[in-house]
């Protein structure tokens, strides 16, 4: 160790010369040096003792981090039972670890940081004050010299002057032990200050010398097998990513090397699917922000068994929009917007508008949610009777000598409630056994969906079924007459599906082979646009009304209705078969001939049918006054003395006007 070559001499401390002050004033200088290095060197290490004290808690939490994952239960955590082990050893190597970790910040108080403090609240203070001191005693022997200095020269002042040689003798004094002090101090200070500077250093290498060995211990005794299995697994996740990423760059390249018509709406080049029973996507909902204000969100929608689902972005699960089971669902226009489709519940209380992007999601989401309504999901193979009712459609509308046969399961017309009226004309029915095709409606018979016209005119005009009226509501005087007086009268909302000629009347099974032929035929080419009218049973006749208009679009004799009835599983549907009459040439009556319509209502057709049933016995009743007083008693009657059913179809019959061109399940 070099010795200290500049120090104060303390014999020159009496005398008090300049040399002595200027060299004191280095002394001072370097002192003062000292002094800001030393606070600058105590702050590092405070920050290195935190910043050990910081990681011991850090390793301590993360020892209890590493615990939790255990507990956190991943919704994708299955086969993470190697990954929880190896992380709960880590946890407890961290733990071990964290006590080295506290250790060595207590070494590093005890032998860096406090040494440091030490020197600096002890040596360097103490430099200080002994500067305060030595000036003070200089001060006091400059003012006492002065004094000293202007002393008279008069004998009668010679008790003064003994006073001022004391007091000049006790400042001197004073002076001298403060400066030997002050001398001794910073002498001193040259050689504390290398002990100041390397005693926390040492202290600190120690420590970090013994934190590094119990740490070497600890890792080469206890974690060297253990490290080397986690370097393995870790290897292997590594491979299992790097193949995982190429299959994945690939994937995305065979993606994104589609034509850009995937992305483009409305592009689709796959035909429709119209077997579906499940679908899913996007779709735009119609929401009534005020009276006459609407708002169209963007949801997801999906269907899950019998209900429509909807999950808006961001949404853990989705909700229950609508029970499909029985439900309708028609094409609309909305707001001038494409694609939009109308779902009804089966009670025709709650409705939702709905905007596909595509053609082919629209077609695809009604045939959806008709092949639900019907509950297919609820089959055995759902798919396979889905696909046997599209092959079934399509058969429907083809010649008929491409249909099979029938098999035993066919709708047996005896579970219909309605009944009909049996008629002496038309078609024979074997006994025992379902009629085939055939025997109910002529091949190639076509179909009419417009109800102006029946659908039997288009073979021969002189038809005399359907009564058609004028473009401005005028009727015939005899239906209008009767039904002034008509002691029924009942409106029903319905939509007209279509019409077609049959081979008999007298057969319920001719009504759904009817409703059959013209579903199909309207699913095969899209026709999914019908118009709401107002079906009106009288105990006279049938009358269709316009609901906008009030015109009378087509009227049936009550009597010339020989059978109806409502579909067996789509209780919205009922049809009825109207006779007429072929005229040959004169008054001669012709052969008796026979048309069916097919209809779709908001509620269940079984309602039509019974007020239609109840029409006829009033009929019936009219004959003979004493039935007809009985039955007037068993039935409630309104004040003008009509017939008054306890269940009416029709809400709000003004629902329906304005809302032309909607579309059907059909």
């Amino acid at each position: 160790m070099p010795a200290v070559h500049h120090k104060l001499l303390l014999e020159d401390a009496l005398q008090d010369s300049p040399q002595t002050r200027s060299l004191l004033s280095v002394f001072e200088e370097d002192a003062g040096t000292l002094t800001d290095y030393t606070n600058q060197l105590l702050q590092s290490m405070q920050r290195v003792f935190g910043a050990q004290s910081e990681m011991g808690l850090a390793t301590e939490q993360l020892s209890q981090q590493l615990l939790e994952y255990e507990k956190k239960n991943f919704a994708l955590g299955k086969g993470d039972e190697e990954v929880i082990t190896t992380l709960q050893h880590f946890a407890k190597t961290v733990g071990e670890l964290n006590s080295i970790h506290s250790e060595l910040a207590n070494q590093m108080a005890d032998s860096m940081v406090f040494p440091l403090i030490q020197f600096r609240e002890k040596d360097l203070t103490e430099i200080s004050t002994l500067r305060e001191i030595f000036g003070i005693a200089s001060d006091e022997h400059e003012a006492a010299m002065v004094k000293y200095s202007r002393l008279p020269k008069k004998k009668e002042n010679e008790k003064l002057k003994a006073d001022l040689v004391k007091e000049v003798a006790y400042s001197r004094r004073k002076q001298h032990q403060a400066s030997m002090q002050y001398y001794c101090a910073l002498n001193a200070l040259q050689y504390r200050k290398r002990v100041a500077m390397l005693e926390p250093m040492l202290g600190y290498t120690q420590a970090q010398v013994s934190f590094f060995k119990k740490g070497m211990e600890l890792v080469s005794k206890k974690m060297e097998s253990f490290l080397s299995s986690v370097s393995n697994m870790t290897q292997n996740i590594q491979a299992q990513l790097d193949t995982e990423a190429e299959a994945m760059r690939l994937s995305q390249r065979e993606l994104l090397s589609v034509e850009d018509t995937v992305y483009m709406p409305d592009k689709d080049t796959e035909p429709v699917n119209r077997t579906l029973i499940q679908k899913a996507g996007y779709l735009n909902i119609r929401n009534k922000t005020g009276l006459v204000t609407t708002a169209w969100d963007r949801l997801y929608f999906f269907t899950q068994g019998g209900n429509l689902m909807c999950q808006p972005r961001g949404a853990v699960a989705g909700g229950m929009v609508l029970d499909l089971d029985n439900s309708s669902v028609m094409a609309v226009e909305c707001e001038d917007r494409r694609y939009c489709f109308q779902i009804t519940s089966p009670t025709g209380k709650t409705s939702m508008i709905l905007q596909a992007e595509s053609k082919k999601e629209y077609e695809e989401w009604i045939c959806t949610v008709n092949n639900i309504s019907r509950q297919i999901y609820l089959t055995d193979n759902p798919e396979a009777v889905a696909i046997r009712l599209n092959q079934t459609a399509i058969q429907a509308v083809t010649p008929i000598t491409s249909f099979e046969k029938r098999g035993e399961g066919s709708p047996n017309p005896d579970r219909a409630k309605p009944g009909g009226v049996e008629l002496a004309g038309g078609c024979s029915q074997k006994t025992g056994a379902a009629p085939e095709p055939e025997d109910l409606i002529a091949p190639g018979t076509p179909i009419q969906f417009d109800i102006m016209l029946p659908a039997s005119e288009f073979q021969d005009q002189n038809r005399g079924g359907g009564r058609r009226t004028n473009p401005f509501g005028e009727t015939d005087d005899d239906c209008s007459s009767e039904s002034d007086d008509s002691l029924l009268q009942q409106v029903f909302a319905v939509r007209f599906l279509g019409s077609m000629a049959v081979r008999c009347g007298n057969n319920q099974e001719v009504i759904y082979e009817a409703m059959r032929q013209v579903l199909a035929a309207r699913a095969i080419h899209n026709i999914f646009r019908t118009t709401e009218s107002h079906l009106m049973v009288t105990s006279s006749c049938l009358r269709l009304i316009d609901p906008q208009t009030q015109v009378t679009r087509t009227s049936f004799q009550l009597g010339e209705v020989c059978q109806f009835a409502a579909h067996q599983e789509n209780g919205r549907l009922m049809g009825f078969v109207v006779e007429g009459r072929d005229w040959c040439d004169g008054d001669e009556e012709g052969e008796p001939s026979f048309s069916a319509f097919v209809f779709e209502s908001n509620t269940e057709g079984e309602k039509i049918c019974y007020t239609i049933s109840l029409a006829k016995d009033i009929v019936e009743a009219k004959k003979d006054p004493e039935a007809l007083a009985q039955l007037m008693k068993s039935m409630p009657l309104t004040n003008d003395g009509k017939f008054l059913l306890l269940e009416p179809d029709v809400d709000d019959t003004a629902n329906g006007a304005g809302q032309e061109d909607l579309e059907s399940e059909a």
